[in-house]
């Protein structure tokens, strides 16, 4: 007991009292000086109230009392119970705020993966859409000042669902975005601060920064805060310790609860979390295109659970089979294989279903159970570069040859690439995988202590001592001396090849310094230069070409060529093995000695290769038909006698000219019966016309007499016509019987007419006058033939 005083205890302070208790080595603070033991908060100054009981130091109590005193009261730990922690997970043994005594609690995780499918802190499972920057998590009271943002996307092309597209930490005043690039297929991981991309690993004031290849790590080691962040989502993992009771956002209240996960900003409970993510937008990131939730929450149902995944291939039955049985009793599988089959009937990329799967086994190795799942399926196959191996979990902080002892490490296991089993990491920049520690020299590869190698002529080698590369420059013979004599050749001293760091002496070719050479090649050869191996100058030769040659002359193969009279000569693709040019082809040339119609095969001199077809008539085509005629004959079809055809002689050709008989117009109702014949000619057809028979014709004509003249013309009939004269032969007479008959007057008459004289006297004259006309039989005589023939030649004339 300490007597403080009259009335109330007075203001003490804390070694006040731990001098009384005997305990000044263990409590040897101010009221203004941190506890020297670690988790003890600092040790004010108080006015302590009588009866009234409080916490001084070193797990002691004290309380005041009655008559002024102080009495120091031991401090009694409650019993340790077991507790159930919500989300699965295996509760942890931590102090009390005090230090003092130890109680299990509930480690925060919050999980997301897929479209996106949210697990809270406390093990609620609900799905989110959303298409914004949302607040994963902040603390509702500020002690650590982090803050967690979420990015999700629209990321199928068939339907709204979304997809987290990046993660940003808020921790102190450093703000870091772990963002994903690629959300379908590969990741394409990138870690951004103030706009600019990181350097992995990062490790700088109080954070680190690690990737393994499929996922990236953010680690707060002080307040042992663990984010992971890749191509299948996120999860966030907090100890209960710093952050018990005191987080709110998409993640939920993180105190084994989950009847108030679903929590407003404004405190208020929802019973369904997807209404309540709408009411978390990062207000403080400027956001134009995200929606503003109603004042009022709306209870929108969520959508109906489907049993079963939609795709008849998918993989989600993987979860609750074998290959995942011995997590099972651990971490149970049912919200990842709810978000899995949603994703097999909402998404359209069925490698979003892997998803579902990588998150659960991350869960298993969390819970100390490594799952080898991604060789069950065909569309989660893992990528790793050829000089790494996949492992489902490994170290998230792989082994390098600089680890310290003294350097905590991060104890979070993860899936990624790793070094192959017995080698490690040189350092964590530059993710060489070596067996044995030692140096990287300039360009980056692994070199064992004391190992000597050459770069960039240097003599260089690997010292233990300073666990660095030391160099020197490369120390050369001197070089050995060339002759050079062939043509050509110069002495230079150039890289010696053998050992590119040093120098030599070779010959080397300058076709300046080769004699002057010029070479003509004979017709069918071309010029060619070449240089021998070994050599320096070019030599010259004549190829020859691809050619005949005749006379000085080129052809090529397939024409012809003039050799010789009386033969085809050709030029062949035979190669004549003397000249090397093609050779040239003769045969004698065909003699045709069948000729056309017409002509005739005729021998010429000695001088000629062959005789000639000589023409030796004319050849007539008519209508397909050929006729031969001979010099001088005129011919004429049948069917058409009225069309001659000559042939003529017109230097050594002979040729049919064509001459057509032009017939009179013949008009058969203009014949006297049975007189129609054809005419000598073969071709026109004549006839006795009836107006040419013997028939009287009127005329009119001036009658004069004697000097004298009628002064009118006076009617004056005459006959004229033909009548039946004929020589035929005469069976009863044995002999050619003659018929002749003459158109004559059969009636006339006297007429008297008035005739004017010079004199002016007027006399008068008789006339006959012919009435009618007939023929009259006359003897066929040849006297009165040649009279008559007489007659009508004078009369013609």
């Amino acid at each position: 007991m300490y007597p403080i005083g009259s009335g109330i205890c007075l203001t003490m302070t804390c070694s006040d009292v731990c001098e009384i208790h005997n305990s000044t080595e263990m409590c040897v603070i101010t009221s203004t000086t941190p506890s020297t033991k670690p988790n003890i908060p600092t040790c004010p100054e108080w006015d302590a109230v009588q009866n009234e009981t409080f916490y001084l130091c070193d797990c002691t109590m004290a309380r005041c009392i009655e008559n002024n005193t102080i009495e120091i009261v031991p401090y009694e730990c409650p019993p340790l119970q077991n507790i159930t922690c919500a989300n699965g997970k295996k509760p942890v043994l931590v102090y009390d705020e005090y230090h003092c005594c130890q109680q299990y609690v509930c480690d925060c995780e919050c999980e997301g993966w897929g479209d996106p499918h949210y697990i809270t802190f406390d093990g609620l499972y609900y799905s989110y859409q959303g298409n914004c920057t949302y607040i994963l998590m902040e603390e509702i009271t500020a002690k650590h000042h982090l803050k967690i943002y979420i990015d999700n996307v629209f990321c199928d092309p068939t339907e709204d669902v979304s997809c987290p597209r990046s993660i940003t930490i808020a921790y102190g005043f450093q703000v870091v975005t772990l963002i994903n690039h690629n959300l379908i297929g590969a990741p394409q991981l990138e870690v951004l601060k103030s706009g600019q991309k990181l350097k992995l690993p990062y490790a700088q004031q109080g954070i680190k920064i690690i990737s393994s290849g499929i996922n990236l790590i953010y680690e707060i080691p002080l307040l042992n805060v663990v984010v992971t962040f890749g191509m299948t989502g996120f999860s966030v993992n907090l100890p209960y310790q710093y952050f018990g009771s005191n987080t709110q956002g998409h993640c939920g209240t993180c105190n084994n609860n989950q009847a108030d996960d679903c929590r407003l900003p404004t405190g208020e409970l929802v019973e369904n979390c997807a209404v309540m993510a709408d009411y978390w937008p990062a207000n403080d990131i400027y956001q134009p295109n995200c929606p503003t939730p109603p004042a009022v929450p709306t209870q929108v149902p969520e959508p109906p659970l489907e049993p079963t995944p939609c795709k008849p291939d998918s993989i989600c039955d993987l979860l609750k089979s074998s290959v995942f049985a011995e997590c099972h009793p651990l971490v149970s599988p049912d919200n990842f294989y709810r978000g899995c089959v949603f994703d097999s009937c909402h998404v359209s990329n069925p490698a979003v279903e892997c998803t579902s799967l990588q998150t659960y086994a991350a869960a298993c190795a969390q819970a100390g159970i490594c799952i080898h799942w991604r060789n069950h399926t065909k569309i989660c196959a893992s990528d790793c570069p050829s000089d790494k191996v996949y492992k489902p979990c490994g170290p998230a902080e792989q082994p390098t040859c600089e680890d310290s002892a003294d350097e905590p490490a991060v104890t979070f296991v993860t899936e990624g690439c790793f070094c192959p089993d017995g080698m490690k990491l040189f350092n964590k920049e530059s993710g060489i995988c070596v067996e044995k520690c030692g140096c990287l020299d300039p360009e980056g590869i692994p070199r064992e202590f004391n190992e000597q190698f050459e770069y960039k002529c240097q003599d260089c080698i690997c010292d233990e001592s300073t666990k660095t590369v030391i160099c020197k420059p490369k120390t050369c013979p001197a070089p050995p001396t060339a002759n050079c004599t062939d043509p050509g050749f110069v002495t230079v001293n150039q890289t010696n090849p053998a050992d590119p760091c040093c120098y030599a002496y070779i010959c080397q070719c300058n076709v300046n310094k080769c004699p002057v050479s010029s070479m003509n090649c004979p017709v069918g050869y071309k010029p060619v230069i070449s240089v021998p191996e070994g050599k320096c100058c070019p030599q010259h030769t004549c190829e020859p070409k691809r050619v005949c040659v005749h006379k000085d002359v080129e052809y090529q193969p397939g024409s012809s060529v003039p050799a010789n009279a009386c033969q085809d000569c050709t030029c062949s693709n035979e190669v004549d093995p003397k000249s090397g040019l093609f050779k040239i082809v003769c045969v004698f040339q065909p003699c045709k000695e069948t000729c056309e119609p017409g002509y005739e095969y005729v021998e010429t001199n000695d001088y000629d290769c062959c005789g000639k077809c000589v023409q030796k008539q004319c050849v007539l085509n008519l209508n397909g038909t050929k006729h031969l005629l001979n010099e001088g004959q005129t011919w004429s079809p049948p069917e058409n006698m009225c069309e001659h055809y000559t042939c003529m002689r017109s230097g050594d050709t002979l040729t049919a000219l064509s001459s057509h008989i032009i017939c009179p117009v013949f008009q058969q109702s203009n014949c006297q019966p049975d007189t129609i014949q054809t005419a000598a000619n073969g071709c026109c057809k004549i006839c006795v016309e009836i107006d040419k028979a013997c028939k009287l014709v009127s005329m009119t004509t001036h009658v004069s007499h004697h000097g004298c003249r009628s002064t009118e013309p006076v009617e004056m009939p005459y006959c004229e016509g033909s009548c039946n004269t004929f020589t035929k032969y005469s069976e009863a007479a044995a002999a050619m019987e003659h018929s002749c008959s003459c158109c004559k007057e059969m009636r006339s008459s006297n007429r008297t007419v008035d005739l004017l004289c010079l004199n002016g006297d007027k006399v008068k004259h008789t006339y006959l006058y012919v009435e009618e006309c007939g023929c009259g039989q006359t003897e066929c005589t040849t006297a009165a033939g040649l009279s008559a023939r007489r007659k009508r030649r004078s009369t013609l004339l």
